[in-house]
């Protein structure tokens, strides 16, 4: 039989367990609302739409999603991460979300040197000195262009497709017939009918490419139109425009990213810490594993998830890109 003390002790165990588990679901719940309630910042040519959730004292990490996809790419794998103890950022990138040009006048510029040069922005107003850095598609290529170009602002990397920095010069190079098929929509958004017709079809269009990308993820209404309604942003469609004509070499970007393109022309290896993942189904244009491991040349990991993972893991796998992530940090 329990003593009035040893029934007291009990009590309290059990009463602090129930608010401390109460407590834990609340902040769950917290994590999760933050995707439909960003925060904004100013930071450089962008009022930035960004979450922010996890302890603020905590390690950074830098989430970058991918087109034509949103934060919402992230929805489990932020707080998971969270709740581990890591502050977690992820910014919409320019053209989408709520993330707007603070200037009329500004070029809806879609240059990759760009996009990077925003998360650097980003990180100077947050007061972030350095960041673990993970992204997929878009998000992937702009962090390795920050890895590239601005080497202490990343702490290690996580890049599905791992080296994807490119040049107008290599992107003017012609494909195997196979390959040029892959990057359709690339060339149709070099037409003006391209640009009338994604204008019109966006979120259609959106759906073919997560379909085609991802042959085997079977997404839900639900997860498809809480990302589609980023791509309502006004400046969506011209960005995106601009990011695939640049590569084609139909636009010239802004001069005030010329340096950076410059470096970036010569394919600079990637120096930090750096897990790279494919998904064993991949059905979006990417290069092969072996065809860029030499490209990093710090600490250095690949990682093949499962056989029906496409262009998307962190939506598509959430817990095995939590864990690709938690390791790059310890690399």
């Amino acid at each position: 039989m329990f003593n009035k003390l040893a029934y007291s002790t009990l009590a309290l165990t059990v009463s602090l367990g129930t608010v401390m588990s109460c407590q834990a679901e609340a902040t769950g719940a917290d994590y999760a609302a933050a995707f439909n309630q960003p925060e904004q910042i100013n930071a450089g040519d962008l009022n930035v739409g960004y979450v922010d959730i996890g302890p603020k004292n905590g390690q950074p990490i830098i989430l970058l999603h991918g087109w034509p996809y949103d934060i919402h790419s992230y929805a489990e794998v932020a707080p998971a991460l969270a709740a581990k103890g890591y502050r977690v950022i992820v910014p919409s990138l320019r053209g989408y979300g709520t993330t707007r040009f603070i200037s009329d006048k500004t070029p809806r510029n879609g240059q990759p040197s760009a996009m990077a040069k925003d998360i650097v922005n980003l990180m100077d107003a947050l007061n972030i000195k350095q960041a673990v850095f993970a992204g997929y598609d878009w998000g992937a290529r702009t962090a390795d262009i920050v890895a590239a170009l601005w080497p202490e602002r990343v702490k290690s990397l996580v890049s599905v497709s791992g080296y994807l920095i490119g040049s107008q010069a290599v992107g003017k190079q012609p494909l195997p017939p196979k390959a040029e098929l892959q990057w359709w929509y690339q060339f149709y958004f070099a037409t003006p009918r391209g640009a009338a017709g994604y204008a019109k079809n966006t979120h259609d269009f959106a759906r073919l490419i997560w379909s085609q990308a991802s042959p085997d993820w079977k997404f839900s209404d639900a997860a498809f139109n809480a990302s589609a309604k980023s791509l309502d942003n006004p400046d969506h469609v011209a960005v995106t425009l601009s990011n695939y004509r640049w590569r084609l070499g139909l636009e010239k970007g802004e001069h005030k990213y010329d340096s950076y393109e410059q470096t970036l022309a010569k394919l600079p290896n990637i120096t930090v810490p750096t897990i790279t993942i494919e998904g064993g189904n991949n059905g979006a244009p990417h290069p092969s594993p072996q065809a860029y491991a030499s490209k990093f040349t710090g600490k250095y990991e690949h990682r093949t998830f499962g056989a029906t993972v496409g262009h998307n893991p962190p939506q598509e796998d959430p817990q095995a890109f939590v864990n690709a992530v938690v390791d790059a940090d310890k690399l």
